[in-house]
């Protein structure tokens, strides 16, 4: 009898396990980037892609974070219909979007729109990393500096989250003038008085960081988040230096006086609808 058990069990441990993983439905389990301990999707979706237990902070797509953002039914998406074209006959480039379309139901990576926080209304960006992975091309900086201008016409503040890898090299120096553009409508925003609030999330590298991530009233981050222009190894290598285990994280950026507070995904709408409720009419004191 104890043969036969010692057997089983034998005889259950040599099954491949990629035969163990396909009895599990795909997409059911999600291993922690972090940590690497693995947690039903559901659990962590409830948590906000955070962590329970090393808090890493997840990339959260561009829908999720609305939804845990803004009051129900209180959404207005602007420019949906805008679609990136192959200005440049970039050789694979259209199939690309093609296929980030289908995976993440997206036109582009980035959603605008205006909506409230706690009854507060702001009109927004929102970028989504799962999305060639956040690129600035010249439909990202077309919605931006539209949101921009649409919030300052409609006498409303500014909330952008920001996730990219840079600059997108399929669209060339089109790419690169959004970085000008953008810019250019933010200062205009302020120069009428708008409020703007910049939230960095991981990550926000390259021609992002450079322009408009990083040039709003107040300027946040999440834990972790990777913030900076050039990658560590090339930034290593011109100054031939080592750098310090958290450079261009948020904290390194908040000691270095680059931000004004890294806040956990969890307190982000309350900071948020504190922030805009000193800088509306009849709002609390700071």
């Amino acid at each position: 009898m104890l043969k036969d058990l010692f057997g089983k069990r034998k005889r259950y441990a040599s099954i491949p396990s990629e035969q163990a993983k396909a009895d599990v439905p795909e997409g059911l389990m999600q291993k922690c980037s972090g940590c690497h301990k693995i947690y039903y999707r559901k659990e962590m979706n409830k948590n906000l892609q955070v962590c329970p237990n090393c808090d890493y902070h997840h990339p959260l797509q561009a829908w999720h974070r609305i939804d845990t953002l803004f009051d129900e039914a209180s959404f207005q998406e602007w420019d949906e219909q805008l679609t990136t074209g192959n200005p440049l006959n970039f050789p694979g480039y259209e199939e690309k979007l093609k296929k980030d379309q289908a995976k993440t139901g997206l036109r582009e990576a980035v959603v605008t729109g205006k909506g409230t926080i706690e009854g507060k209304e702001t009109a927004f960006a929102v970028m989504d990393s799962t999305f060639r992975m956040g690129s600035m091309g010249s439909v990202i900086g077309e919605k931006i500096a539209r949101a921009i201008e649409r919030a300052k016409e409609e006498g409303i503040p500014f909330i952008i989250f920001t996730a990219s890898g840079g600059a997108r090299m399929q669209e060339g120096l089109l790419s690169l003038m959004q970085m000008a553009k953008t810019s250019i409508a933010v200062k205009r925003f302020s120069d009428a008085g708008g409020l703007m609030i910049s939230v960095m999330t991981h990550p926000t590298t390259g021609g992002v960081s450079a322009s408009f991530a990083s040039i709003g009233d107040y300027n946040l981050a999440e834990p972790g988040a990777l913030i900076g222009f050039a990658g560590r190894r090339i930034v290593e290598q011109t100054i031939r230096e080592k750098l310090p285990d958290d450079f261009q994280t948020a904290e390194f950026q908040l000691k270095h006086g680059q931000l004004d507070k890294v806040v956990h995904r969890s307190d982000m709408k309350n900071t948020l609808a504190l922030l805009l409720s000193f800088h509306q009419k009849g709002g609390k004191e700071s």
